[in-house]
C-alpha cells in the first residue's frame, strides 16, 4: 500500500488537499493519505525534520507544501529541501504556493463561482489580472474582495476545492502541485 504524507503550514491547505487528492486517487485503495497540519510557516520550518525522520514508516512518500509569501521562492524551496535532505528523506516532494493559496483559487475562477455561487466571476479568468495569478501579491485580499467577503479561509477552501479542476488552472504553482501529488503516485 502506498502512503503519501502531507506536511502543511495551514488548515487550509489541508481540507484543499483533501479534495484534490480524492479526485487523483479515486479508486485507488492502495493508496492511503495523511495529513500533518502545522501551526503556521515557523512552525512548519522549526518541527519538520523531526516529522520527517521520526515518521514510522519508511516507505511512506511525503509532499511539504507551504505559502511563498514575501521569500525568494528558489531560496525558500532549496532551503525545505535541505531539511527533507537532512532528515533522510530527499526523495520528499517540496512544492510552493506562489504567493499564497489562494493563488490555486484565482487561477480557476470558473470553481470560485460555483462554490461561492457568484454569477459571472469565471469570465473574469482572461482578465490581465487573473491570468497569472501567481504573480498576484496579497491573492488572499483580492479573493475576499471580489467575493464580497464570502470568501474565508478554512470554508473557502472547503467549498471551493471539490470544483478545482487538476489540469486546466491558470496558477503555475497549483498544476506543479498536482504534478507532484501524480509524483506521488507514481503516475
Amino acid at each position: 500500500m502506498t502512503e503519501i504524507v502531507f506536511l502543511l503550514e495551514e488548515e487550509s491547505a489541508k481540507v484543499m488537499l483533501e479534495q484534490v487528492v480524492a479526485q487523483l486517487v479515486i479508486a485507488r485503495s492502495e493508496v492511503q493519505t495523511r495529513f500533518i497540519v502545522f501551526e503556521g510557516k515557523q512552525d512548519l520550518e522549526k518541527n519538520l525534520q523531526r516529522k520527517l525522520r521520526g515518521y514510522v514508516n519508511p516507505k511512506a512518500k511525503f509532499l511539504i507544501l507551504r505559502d511563498q509569501d514575501r521569500d525568494d521562492c528558489r531560496k525558500l524551496k532549496k532551503r525545505l529541501k535541505a531539511i527533507c535532505d537532512a532528515a533522510r528523506r530527499p526523495d520528499a516532494v517540496v512544492r510552493i504556493a506562489c504567493r499564497e493559496l489562494e493563488s490555486f483559487y484565482l487561477g480557476d475562477l470558473q470553481a470560485v463561482e460555483k462554490a461561492l455561487s457568484i454569477s459571472g466571476l469565471g469570465a473574469k479568468q482572461d482578465k490581465a489580472r487573473f491570468r497569472d495569478p501567481d504573480q498576484i501579491s496579497m491573492p488572499s485580499s483580492l479573493l475576499e474582495k471580489l467575493t464580497d467577503n464570502r470568501y474565508q479561509k478554512v470554508a473557502g477552501s472547503r467549498a471551493i476545492a471539490p470544483y478545482l479542476r487538476l489540469d486546466a488552472n491558470r496558477s503555475r504553482s497549483y498544476l506543479a502541485l498536482v504534478g507532484g501529488i501524480r509524483k506521488c503516485l507514481g503516475t
